[in-house]
């Protein structure tokens, strides 16, 4: 079977390469730096000719006639460049273009470039950021940050400032895959919800899937965030410095080997730390949101080595250690740690209109949490990563196919509430491949796509078909279409029903799962979820775009940590039900909703308002319930102006509506006699502690959530420099947000006060 798909693989690329004629390639590069202009439209200008560079800087034209053409290239913030072609018949044409700089708004032409890129391309629940647009939104503690933009996402439900986790429609922070320059990141978000682990001027690209990924994603059941830095500028030193009452930043960048004009070959480098002393300043700063001074701390470390060769071909070299702790009111002490290896490989080949991808990585992350009543928590997942994939481009049509190795070891260990301890330490591996075309025929653009996924350790077999449609009706109007079916192994060290919970574990392949759920028996320990989505693109005008999408992830099968747990699962106890004595329970679920993104752009001035309808629910065999996270109504609302003579100074707003959460309201108290073996004691001396009686779970809802942020900044340009000077206010009108409420002694806690904010950053 393998030999038949080499052969059927070799037939269908000879039959790509002879079909060709003639054709146009190459790099666009910005001038200043070296480095890819990623997704700009490259053209024949005034034929059907065109396309768009990837995330290289790569552009491939074929199927052209011979004769004379003029190149256009345009990109917001760029000049257009323009250049007659001559070109040949047979011939394969190689072109590097540089980009300038420009203040000019490029109006019309780059208004022409994004409707045709959206006639090309499916983007079905995908929003893709980039510096600019994180930079755009409001920022808390004067530094703009990916965690700050992907809360604002249609379908993001953000659940708070302190420990907040994000969940995307409908699914857990589990059952999202976080990549790094292609190796997963097993947490991205720090403690105190404002910051990521990602220097936002390093990012050359966040492609965020809420859902409906294809086929070259796999191992998660809800939603992807794929995110690429920037190899480095590759003709001066650079770098950025930030203050402000929150943290700093430091980033440096630039040449080992400077890239010369008769030679595009280079090694480059970038650096970047971060810190926060917010657990001291607040001390001093914010003394009324806590008087022992706000108990987060963070250190980011990264860094990458990139060698470039003329041909476009490279090889990247990266590192990086995060950490984080809070101390929780002086009673439990939080604390994670990360730290990863890996390399890219970038290979460019001379007359085959391919890129071929090869990435490998290791990592390590643990967690741990200890209380004062010693149920302490502790987790680690450590493992390799290793992936090939070719992208042969075929005009406006595509062809990805690729292999991915993956293995990892998790261990794990938890004390329930009444002593119970679960623990694992386990090894697996997985296996997969995957193929994707893209199609686009007269109003269609159609991207099949088959994975492929072996999970070795569990010796379950997941074929994952997958689709994406896009029909362009009218010049203004466009439908989309997306699914297909996922699967994922690891599971959280916490259950989804603890509404509070900073420690956030990882697990894996469980085996002591029941036997039967829902009445049937279980024929797999995989997670399952099928996604359907559809939607609509509509160009109201030329400034006003409308974007809807309906959702359903339908969670066939998931896994969770059983916190009911009250016998060890032995043949003493085998008259026991399963949900007493297993250490996992399995449920279904699902997740339907749907999405409005009205965004208007007009010179200096922008709007973007997002609102997202859902409902989310689990069925655990005998109840169903709505998750902890299960937000009815979300708004968004962000708006940024620029003004000044010379459009230095910037004024943002982003205001932010959410409709109250679920809990489970405490029905009663009761005293509870530990006896530690004493069968006679004295009840009139003898004193128990204090037991909680649930209600039905979550069947009563908070207080609605909502907060205004607001930041204005100003920025000085000089020669060789600039500087930026922010002021922000998180929470502009000190609105107490319910956080959780302690269920003993029924205290309030709050989400994050009032917190304004000064910052300077200097780039250089």
């Amino acid at each position: 079977m393998k030999k038949n798909l080499l052969i059927l693989l070799s037939v269908f690329i000879t039959t790509v390469l002879f079909a060709q004629t003639s054709s146009v390639k190459g790099f666009v590069y910005d001038k200043e730096t070296g480095e890819p202009v990623i997704f700009t439209n490259v053209y024949l200008k005034g034929t059907k000719y065109g396309t768009s560079t990837d995330i290289n800087g790569y552009f491939y034209i074929d199927k052209i006639e011979a004769g004379t053409y003029n190149v256009e290239v345009s990109f917001l913030g760029y000049a257009t460049f323009n250049k007659s072609v001559t070109i040949k018949d047979g011939e394969s044409r190689k072109l590097n273009i540089n980009l300038e700089k420009s203040v000019e708004r490029l109006g019309d032409v780059v208004v022409s470039a994004k409707k045709q890129e959206a006639k090309t391309e499916v983007r079905m629940s995908v929003v893709k950021l980039s510096p600019k647009e994180i930079t755009a939104l409001p920022s808390m503690g004067s530094e703009p940050d990916l965690a700050q933009a992907i809360q604002v996402l249609p379908g993001v439900v953000f659940t708070g400032d302190q420990g907040g986790q994000l969940y995307i429609r409908g699914g857990s922070p589990i059952q999202n895959k976080v990549l790094l320059d292609g190796m997963t990141i097993y947490q991205p978000f720090h403690s105190i919800g404002f910051f990521s682990v990602f220097e936002t001027d390093l990012i050359s690209n966040a492609d965020i899937y809420t859902g409906g990924f294809n086929a070259e994603y796999g191992g998660r059941v809800s939603s992807i965030m794929d995110i690429n830095l920037r190899d480095g500028n590759k003709l001066k030193q650079s770098g950025k410095l930030s203050l402000s009452t929150f943290g700093a930043n430091l980033m440096l960048e630039g040449p080992l080997k400077k890239q010369k004009e008769d030679s595009k070959s280079a090694i480059t480098y970038v650096l970047y730390g971060k810190t926060s002393y917010l657990e001291e300043s607040s001390k001093l700063l914010y003394s009324y949101a806590n008087e022992d001074g706000l108990p987060f701390s963070y250190n980011d470390l990264y860094g990458k080595l990139t060698f470039s060769a003329e041909g476009g071909s490279k090889i990247s070299l990266f590192g990086f250690r995060f950490t984080d702790q809070v101390l929780y009111k002086n009673v439990s002490n939080f604390n994670w740690n990360q730290w990863g290896l890996g390399t890219k490989i970038v290979v460019v080949p001379e007359n085959v209109p391919t890129i071929i991808t090869v990435r490998s990585s290791f990592s390590n992350y643990e967690i741990g949490l200890d209380n004062d009543d010693n149920y302490d928590r502790y987790s680690q997942i450590n493992g390799f990563d290793f992936g090939l994939n070719f992208h042969y481009f075929m005009g406006r049509n595509d062809f990805d196919y690729g292999v991915e190795v993956m293995g990892n070891k998790t261990n794990f260990t938890f004390a329930n509430s009444v002593g119970r301890v679960i623990s694992q330490v386990e090894n697996t591996t997985e296996i997969a491949g995957y193929l994707k075309p893209k199609f686009v025929s007269g109003r269609f653009v159609v991207e099949p796509g088959l994975r492929l996924h072996y999970y070795a350790s569990l010796n379950n077999f997941s074929f994952e078909p997958r689709l994406g449609v896009k029909f362009n009706m009218l010049e203004w109007l466009r439908f989309k279409l997306a699914g297909g079916l996922y699967s994922q192994n690891l599971i959280a060290a916490t259950s989804d029903r603890d509404v509070v919970n900073l420690f956030y574990g990882f697990l894996s392949g469980p085996d002591n799962l029941p036997k039967t759920f829902d009445g049937e028996e279980l024929t797999t320990k995989l997670q399952k979820a099928k996604h359907i989505i559809v939607g609509s693109e509509i160009d109201i005008t030329r400034d006003i775009n409308l974007n809807v999408e309906a959702y359903w992830k339908i969670f066939d099968q998931l896994t969770n940590i059983n916190r009911n747990k009250l016998y060890d699962d032995t043949s003493e106890n085998s008259e026991e039900p399963d949900e007493l004595k297993k250490d996992f329970i399995v449920e279904s679920g699902d997740a339907y909703g749907i999405d409005f993104t009205l965004n208007y752009e007009k010179e200096n001035f922008s709007v973007w308002l997002v609102y997202s309808h859902g409902y989310v629910n689990r069925f655990d065999g005998d109840i169903t319930y709505r998750t902890h996270y299960d937000r009815r109504h979300n708004v968004n609302l962000m708006t940024s102006y620029k003004f000044g003579k010379t459009k230095t100074w910037v004024f943002g707003l982003r205001w932010n509506y959410g409709s109250g959460f679920p809990f489970t309201p405490v029905s009663n108290y009761y005293e509870q006699l530990v006896l530690n073996n004493n069968i006679d004691p004295n009840v009139e001396s003898f004193n128990g502690q204090v037991e909680t009686v649930y209600g039905d779970i979550n069947s009563f809802q908070l207080s609605d959530y909502h907060r205004l942020d607001m930041s204005i900044k100003k920025s000085f340009e000089f020669k060789k420099s600039s500087l930026e000077a922010a002021f922000t206010v998180t929470n502009v009108y000190n609105r107490k947000n319910i956080f959780y409420v302690d269920t003993f002694d029924n205290e309030r806690i709050y989400q994050l006060p009032i917190l304004p904010s000064i910052g300077l950053s200097f780039k250089f």
